[in-house]
């Protein structure tokens, strides 16, 4: 706002004293201030209000305007509440250094002037940065990036007093606020904020979402809507898959023109996922060229001659080095609108990005492509240096199940609905051509297992695939249900007659390999004690847990359970 402004406002009480010809500055604040040095607080553009309590004697006047000057202050403002009318010597020396002054009558507070210029001054950096979101928007729709969405939220914090994040939808960071006094959004904040972001979505409630996080802050949650990019692959197939924006504020009582701004701010940032989106298609048509390639069978050298292409695409400067291969095949149940292959894919391009990571660069490296309803990932990893031993590789680098799971699925189970569900199965690297079929099926494999467990997010990894438990989800039902309740119903029923506790020592006792001094030790018992209740269970269930085949039973009952 000018300073011209502040007198055509008869409530604000004030009087010109000196200085009409400097009245087009512009006020970008306002401070209140007795300090007789006030300059470490000015940064320039201010409105400086004063009771003149700093003014002992004439020449304190000329050091005070001058250090006012120096600092680039738009003006000042004198009250004469407590001292009376504005002292001669004060307005000789504004008059020298050019710095207009003006006088606040008794009956009107500092309060009303400071919020009246803040409200005035907040609208017009509202309207400033609306235009150049606005400008950016045709900048970036039909070219370049410029400078991607960490500009937007600069603009935000600089000029609006906000802090925002762009967050996936696992809530990985995209993008934030940058300097030397950025703040992090803490992970265990940042998956709660995708969590409700996508509760949100699967409601179908209207943005922004407010919520108070585990911090102790309100944030709003915008959500960034791209469009459908073409060729391979549907990225924005799901709202599952969008990102959004995070602002450290309550938005509740915000005025349309702010809100407004706002979701420009996310159409901006949305016109980057786009692009983003753009640049995969190669990476998509070229895992499914190898996926067509290894369904159909074709020869081990037409597989590798289409590795050796995706190679330098999803690792650039790798020097022709052949890397590892991983597989993870996903498939979406239950999930309204989209094809569920095509599902799949669009969130596996978001959750397979290290967690780690920020920004959308790490995506480059995630070749995703679908068939039928589930998506299948080429995931490249760079081969282990060989250091000269003869010890084996070791196939436990790479991506595994239970991380990605810890990663990424407490958010998207927030997102799925009651008859939705996700799963996952992860291969081991395998570092040649001949080894990709195989590493897709165990894969798949994998995928199975993690269908039968609980949950509306579940990932098994190939390491499962070696145990005996891998049999487990193939029992049907009703035998489940049927031998379990056979074995241990008999024990249950004891335990709640008379608080026995003969499941837990029958748990430990397996777990002990049937070891009474540790399976003593483990339970805090006397051996003696350990051997009554083992006898008491081998009485209910006509068993002897001496012998292997019984303890194998006990075992599987326990684990199906």
């Amino acid at each position: 706002m000018r300073l011209r402004a502040l007198l055509e406002t008869d409530a604000l009480g004030l009087r010109l004293l000196g200085g009409e010809d400097e009245l087009d500055r512009t006020v970008r604040g306002v401070m209140t201030t007795d300090l007789r040095d006030p300059s470490r607080y000015l940064s320039g553009g201010e409105l400086v209000l004063t009771g003149l309590a700093w003014r002992r004697e004439p020449d304190d006047s000329e050091r005070f305007v001058q250090i006012l000057a120096a600092a680039g202050v738009a003006g000042l403002a004198a009250g004469e509440a407590e001292l009376g009318p504005v002292p001669e010597d004060l307005v000789l020396a504004c008059a020298r250094h050019r710095l207009p002054l003006f006088s606040v009558v008794e009956d009107v507070a500092f309060a009303s002037i400071t919020e009246h210029v803040v409200r005035q001054v907040s609208g017009e950096r509202a309207g400033d940065l609306a235009a150049v979101v606005d400008r950016h928007r045709r900048l970036m729709t039909p070219g370049a990036a410029g400078g991607g969405p960490e500009v937007v939220l600069d603009l935000l914090g600089s000029d609006l007093d906000l802090a925002a994040w762009v967050l996936s939808p696992t809530g990985r960071p995209i993008a934030g606020p940058t300097g030397p006094t950025a703040a992090e959004l803490p992970r265990p904040v940042r998956a709660q904020l995708a969590g409700e972001h996508l509760a949100a979505q699967r409601a179908g409630r209207h943005g922004p979402h407010r919520l108070t996080a585990a911090d102790g802050v309100t944030y709003s949650l915008f959500p960034i809507r791209g469009g459908t990019s073409g060729g391979t692959g549907a990225p924005h197939a799901t709202p599952l898959a969008d990102w959004l924006l995070a602002v450290a504020a309550d938005a509740g009582d915000w005025p349309d023109e702010r809100l407004d701004l706002l979701y420009g701010v996310t159409q901006l940032i949305a016109v980057e996922r786009d692009r983003r989106d753009e640049a995969g298609t190669v990476r998509r048509q070229l895992a499914q060229e190898v996926l067509e390639l290894v369904q159909a069978g074709a020869p081990s050298a037409e597989v590798a001659a289409r590795l050796r292409v995706a190679t330098p695409v999803l690792l650039p400067g790798l020097g022709g080095a052949a890397p590892h291969w991983q597989v993870v095949v996903a498939r979406m149940e239950g999930t309204p609108g989209g094809e569920e292959g095509e599902v799949a894919q669009a969130l596996l391009e978001e959750i397979l990005v290290d967690p780690r990571s920020t920004g959308a660069g790490p995506a480059d490296r995630i070749a995703v492509a679908h068939t039928g309803d589930e998506a299948v990932a080429l995931l490249p990893l760079p081969a282990p240096a060989y250091d000269g031993s003869d010890e084996a590789e070791d196939h436990e680098a790479g991506l595994h199940a239970d991380a990605l799971l810890a990663a990424v699925g407490e958010p998207l189970a927030r997102g799925l609905g009651d008859d939705a569900r996700l799963t996952l199965g992860v291969s081991a690297p395998v570092h040649s051509a001949e080894a990709l079929r195989g590493a897709l099926e165990e894969a798949r494999h994998a995928r199975r297992v993690a269908a039968a467990r609980p949950g509306r997010v579940s990932a098994a990894g190939h390491q499962e695939l070696a145990s005996h438990v891998l049999l487990l989800p193939f029992v049907p039902d009703d035998v489940r249900r049927a031998f379990t309740a056979r074995l241990l119903d008999p024990l249950r029923a004891y335990d709640r007659r008379h608080r026995a506790e003969l499941i837990p020592t029958l748990e430990a006792f397996l777990e002990c390999d049937g070891s009474w001094t540790r399976c003593a030790a483990r339970l805090h018992l006397h051996v003696n004690t350990l051997r009554y209740r083992v006898g008491r269970i081998e009485q209910l269930t006509g068993r002897d847990l001496a012998r292997l085949e019984d303890k194998l039973d006990f075992f599987l009952a326990l684990r199906m359970s």
